[in-house]
């Protein structure tokens, strides 16, 4: 906690720093300009003065007003010179101060996204560990156990290490799909049997919230087996996270009117706010503060989710259940369907 608000003092700091040394810079620029408008009233009164000695104004009066012309023509000229000059200046400092502004305001954005990160991933870890470590020393502890109570702690072990393995994998993935290392093997895909045999899966293993799925048949893509499990596993998870407990998440495929390929993930939780709707599919990003939040996790299983479907050709956006609740709807339009 200490760390988080020395993170944001420091983050003003900085921002006061800046908007100074920008204060002083337009302040300092400003200055010159007066500082070479005076100047040329100068030289023009100096210019002036010199014309009154060398020319005499009743005796050559066309030949004065000609000099006295040329005088103020050249201190329009100086004065316009000098306008255009800071007036250009000015607005590449601005508009070099507001580049360097978003940039660093980016990358302290993200230095507390990855803070929060961090923050999460250690509870990710520790979580799973602690519990895995607790039931086997109490099965090491208890010989004579129970074999149902002896059976359900390796149940519960095996299914912490499962969460482990699973963010690990969401770790090596999301840094192989920023750096381009990661490959889809894509290949010829029966996509209901996949997705059924994924509900299925995830019907054994979640126990906390029932899962229903309703999927058309014999919908067949072309797409990595791998990553589109990991799409939906990472959806549930999700809806797992925020939608009570023995509530209902439904699983849909269907093509709709308009020849769209739509898989979607429908929770009874408490929905999303508009304005974060388009964050939440960011690197790390997660509601709320990493402090105060009940639901874990560690922000990348949405924005994994969003570079699959984006590798699948694909795109995925979320709605608002009714009556509550949130809609995840990932749309393809190069599937087909076979038939008997």
């Amino acid at each position: 906690m200490k760390k988080i608000v020395y993170k944001m003092q420091e983050g003003k700091s900085v921002s006061l720093v800046y908007f100074l040394v920008l204060a002083y810079t337009i302040a300092a620029l400003v200055w010159w300009g007066i500082l070479l408008f005076r100047q040329s009233q100068q030289v023009k009164a100096f210019e002036v003065q010199n014309l009154n000695l060398r020319i005499d104004s009743t005796a050559r009066p066309v030949e004065f007003q000609l000099e006295l012309q040329r005088i103020d023509k050249e201190e329009h000229m100086r004065s316009f010179k000098y306008l255009g000059e800071g007036i250009t200046f000015l607005a590449i400092i601005l508009l070099g101060a507001l580049f360097v502004f978003r940039a660093v305001w980016k990358y302290m954005k993200l230095s507390r996204q990855q803070q929060n990160f961090m923050m999460a991933v250690t509870h990710e870890l520790k979580s799973p560990i602690a519990a895995a470590k607790l039931n086997l020393e109490t099965i090491r502890k208890h010989e004579g156990l129970d074999p149902e109570k002896r059976l359900k702690l390796i149940n519960n072990t095996i299914k912490e290490t499962n969460r482990l393995d699973q963010l690990c994998n969401n770790i090596l993935l999301a840094a192989q799909l920023e750096t381009h290392k990661y490959q889809l093997f894509k290949e010829p895909l029966d996509f209901s049997a996949l997705i059924c045999s994924c509900v299925k899966e995830m019907e054994n293993r979640i126990n906390t919230h029932r899962i229903v799925g309703e999927l058309q048949p014999d919908i067949w893509m072309e797409g990595d087996k791998l990553t589109l499990q990991i799409i939906l596993s990472n959806l549930v998870e999700n809806a797992t996270k925020y939608a009570p407990k023995n509530s209902t998440i439904f699983v849909k495929l269907f093509v709709n009117q308009q020849q769209e390929l739509k898989l979607q993930v429908i929770d009874e939780g408490p929905g999303i706010p508009d304005d974060e709707k388009n964050r939440i599919f960011m690197k790390f990003y997660r509601i709320g503060n990493e402090n105060t939040r009940k639901s874990k996790g560690s922000g990348l299983g949405l924005f994994l989710t969003a570079k699959i479907v984006e590798q699948h050709h694909g795109y995925i956006a979320v709605e608002d259940n009714k009556p509550t609740g949130s809609c995840f709807e990932i749309t393809w339009t190069e599937f087909s369907v076979q038939t008997a």
